[in-house]
């Protein structure tokens, strides 16, 4: 090469400052010093960090944090930001490879498995939604390239500084038999009710906003089909959760209500809460806005972009999780009680296996059958994605009620309380009485208010009729499925068998 050659070769751009990967510490910190709107048991928070309600949920976000940062995991939970050079979280990468989607699926799996599938909501939830929305931004240039531009430069922001994302995306349910604009009052829906060269004033209610006490940003949107009229509600945007005007409702904490972690172990650790938000007046600026007053953008942002898809292999990824720590209880159950060789509960305990594995290898079918778009985009496959998701409100609730079978009454006689075994008059009787074949009776008494807490408590009973809910209600998944099923080739087979040639009977 001739110094003139070399002299034209194009400079590497200049990497811009690299943010250390976010500790848990520096999140609690920033959560404290946030200063929210939260209103729960009558009381109005403003530090979701130290407040009995919400902070071992906390807690646990930040050991997620914690996981993600620690030198042996940085391979599997972080890739190299191509902006700073810089580890960030493996959750915000835009795969391009079958092999880029299965190490995202590791990393979803590494920080599920920290709390055992039970919050659906952690920081890699709403990331990979960015991701999504980064990897097309032509797709928001329909509606201005600036609103492009802004989808991409706050993906950006929130992958190079490690933040955590909630979004509220469902109207509430006030009168469903009308659209937004006709409701009693239009403000009842979030909306758009001013704008200004600077930006535009949000006021409204939306849900669900799960995980927002811990989050530092909101995704305000709507998945619902909006119709015409319905323009000022067909927004996406983003807003920090201390803005001026923003207030949360959290749903029961139902930390409030666990006596103790031990007889309460779940509870009193992975309620992620649920909130309806409020925004009174909110003002978002122009550069935190991705959609604006359009129906058609607002709905097709979730299928037309791989949003949705990458956020629902992330979920199934810890829903897969949360199947196999069931199957691990339900086990350890029937290994303390006796029974485990037992060919009934062994034909039971295959068809719960069944069912975890079908959700298992369909995640893992996400990878194998993804196809690279044009852009060289790699999506996951949406029909394996649909398939569990289609049926999940089925299976969830059907495995529950196997485990309730399984364990018959031994999850309902138990001592009121941890405290019974500190009673010396009590202790030698549940001593006697609740010891098992296989381990004491302190350690029995234990599994078995762990499988409570997983199925019969109100945190239980929460986790129920979230997996019944969670994509959406039954007939939307459904038929999100009915658009991503191969009909053509089906009907081929049929269109083939009509046209076979008349041959005597």
């Amino acid at each position: 090469m001739n110094a003139n050659a070399a002299g034209q070769l194009k400079k590497p751009a200049k990497l811009a400052p690299a943010t250390p990967l976010r500790s848990g510490e520096s999140f609690l910190s920033d959560l404290k010093a946030s200063k929210r709107t939260i209103f729960v048991e009558g009381e109005r928070v403003s530090d979701p960090a130290n407040h009995p309600a919400f902070r071992n949920g906390a807690r646990t976000v930040a050991r997620l944090f914690d996981y993600a940062a620690a030198p042996e995991n940085l391979e599997r939970m972080t890739f190299t930001s191509p902006d700073t050079g810089g580890p960030v979280w493996r959750c915000f990468q835009i795969p391009k490879t079958h092999a880029d989607l299965r190490a995202k699926r590791l990393a979803a799996e590494g920080w599920a498995e920290q709390t055992f599938g039970l919050m659906g909501r952690t920081p890699d939830h709403v990331a990979n939604f960015f991701a999504g929305y980064a990897a097309k931004p032509a797709f928001f240039a329909r509606g201005g390239q600036q609103f492009a531009d802004n989808v991409v430069n706050f993906y950006k922001h929130i992958r190079d500084e490690h933040k955590y994302v909630a979004y509220a995306i469902v109207p509430p349910q006030i009168d469903r038999s009308k659209p937004a604009h006709q409701q009693s009052d239009p403000t009842l829906y979030a909306g758009v009710v001013k704008e200004t060269d600077a930006g535009i004033i949000v006021r409204g209610g939306q849900q669900l906003a799960t995980g927002a006490v811990f989050a530092d940003y909101l995704q305000l949107s709507c998945i619902h089909p909006l119709r015409a009229g319905d323009e000022n509600y067909a927004i996406s945007v983003a807003l920090p959760l201390d803005a001026p005007g923003v207030k949360l409702f959290s749903r029961r904490a139902f930390p409030l209500q666990a006596t103790s972690a031990e007889d309460y172990p779940l509870t009193s650790r992975f309620d992620e809460t649920d909130c309806f938000v409020v925004l009174d007046d909110v003002f978002i600026p122009w550069e935190h806005v991705f959609i604006y007053r359009n129906t058609e953008l607002c709905f097709g942002q979730w299928w037309q972009t791989p949003s949705h898809s990458y956020g629902n292999h992330q979920a199934q990824a810890r829903y897969a999780t949360k199947l196999r720590f069931l199957l691990g209880l339900a086990k350890r159950m029937n290994e303390a009680t006796g029974n485990d060789a037992a060919p009934p509960v062994q034909a039971e305990m295959g068809e719960l296996a069944a069912y975890a594995s079908i959700v298992d290898h369909m995640l893992h079918s996400h990878e194998t059958d993804a196809p690279i778009d044009e852009d060289g985009i790699l999506w996951p496959s949406k029909t394996a994605l649909y398939a569990v998701m289609a049926l999940q409100s089925q299976i969830n609730p059907h495995m529950i009620d196997i485990v309730r079978e399984l364990t018959g009454a031994a999850m309902i006689t138990l001592p009121s309380s941890a405290k019974d075994f500190d009673n010396p008059e009590a202790r030698p009787d549940l001593e006697r009485y609740f010891v098992s074949g296989k381990m004491s009776a302190r350690e029995r008494v234990r599994l078995m208010r762990l499988a409570w807490d997983f199925i019969g408590s109100e945190f239980g009973n929460r986790h129920q009729q979230y997996e019944k809910f969670y994509g959406g209600a039954s007939y939307l998944v459904k038929m999100n499925m009915f658009r991503a099923y191969d009909f053509p080739r089906a009907g081929r087979l049929v269109d083939a068998a009509l046209a076979l040639p008349t041959i005597e009977a």
